[in-house]
């Protein structure tokens, strides 16, 4: 008597696989856990509880009253100073912005040459990077003040001026000065980064372009500045969130008086916090809407998730 031991018929054996332990059940989410959780925190949590307290009805000293429905954003949309913020809003972001983009530009291109003393004057340009915009701000407060600032005294002394002048206090002079010196302080990280994009550039490409007789504004229009854009839009988008968002310098200088006339919607918010915690809360609900509109709007414009062709 014979036994016969059966054979499993092809494709019927299967490897069996290996059991995962828990650990690695989890995939990547250890590693992504940490920073997800940062940013629920920071920004999901904070954004959460700024909508929900523009929904209601807050005391002076911090006490809710219950809800105030959609009367704290009736009552923003009726504030006659509202239009002309989100005016000087816009002026002051493009213009900022605008600014900062073109100057830098022209800085990368220099501190991309050799010359003499170019280590130097790099770092000599992370100067207003490095320090404190706040700092900053009240310097060049100082700099402007009527009664004892050196620009009063330098322009009066050389005949330029007549007496002392409230460089501050009226928004005509207010505005462009605060714009100088947000120039001032973005003009570093937007050069820097320009400067990395343009070093990413191989020299063969400027060599090929000798050969085929491209002249230097050629050359920097096709070829420069195409393989620039990942680096540009880098640096407007952040000058945009930046500028957009920005709160010392014109706090620090103006506070955004007399009245709001020198105010931002952010200032503005804050100026609000004083009267109406509910309705400074609805303002930065628009801010913050403003600035995801702004933002969405130009990476829209400028295709910037599309290949070059």
């Amino acid at each position: 008597m014979s036994t016969h031991t059966a054979t499993p018929a092809p494709g019927a054996r299967s490897a069996a696989k290996p059991r995962r332990s828990g650990f690695a059940r989890l995939g990547p989410l250890p590693w992504i856990g940490p920073a997800v959780l940062l940013i629920v925190l920071v920004v999901v949590w904070p954004v959460y509880e700024m909508v929900r307290t523009s929904f209601l009805r807050i005391s002076s000293s911090g006490f809710v009253r219950g809800s105030a429905g959609i009367d704290k954003y009736r009552r923003l949309f009726d504030e006659p100073s509202l239009p002309s913020v989100l005016l000087a809003t816009a002026v002051w972001t493009l213009v900022v912005v605008a600014l900062t983009m073109v100057l830098s530009l022209a800085l990368a291109q220099l501190f991309n040459q050799k010359f003499p003393g170019r280590r130097v004057t790099r770092w000599a340009l992370i100067a207003p990077w490095a320090a404190s915009v706040v700092m900053t701000a009240i310097g060049f407060k100082w700099m402007l003040n009527q009664t004892a600032g050196v620009l009063n005294t330098l322009m009066t002394d050389l005949g330029l001026i007549d007496g002392p002048k409230d460089w501050l206090g009226t928004p005509a002079t207010a505005w462009p000065w605060m714009m100088f010196v947000a120039v001032f302080v973005s003009l570093p990280f937007t050069t820097y980064t320009l400067l990395a994009g343009l070093q990413t550039v191989p020299d063969e490409v400027y060599e090929a372009a000798r050969v085929d007789g491209s002249g230097p504004w050629q050359t920097y229009w096709r070829i420069t500045l195409p393989l620039l854009r990942p680096a540009f839009l880098v640096g407007v988008v952040i000058n945009l969130i930046n500028v957009f968002n920005s709160f010392p310098i014109i706090w620090s200088m103006t506070h955004g008086g007399p009245d709001s006339d020198t105010a931002t919607t952010t200032v503005f918010m804050y100026q609000l916090k004083n009267s109406d915690i509910g309705e400074s809360a609805a303002m930065s609900v628009l801010n913050f809407a403003l600035i995801v509109l702004m933002v969405a709007a130009f990476l829209k414009a400028s295709r910037w998730n599309e290949e070059e062709n």
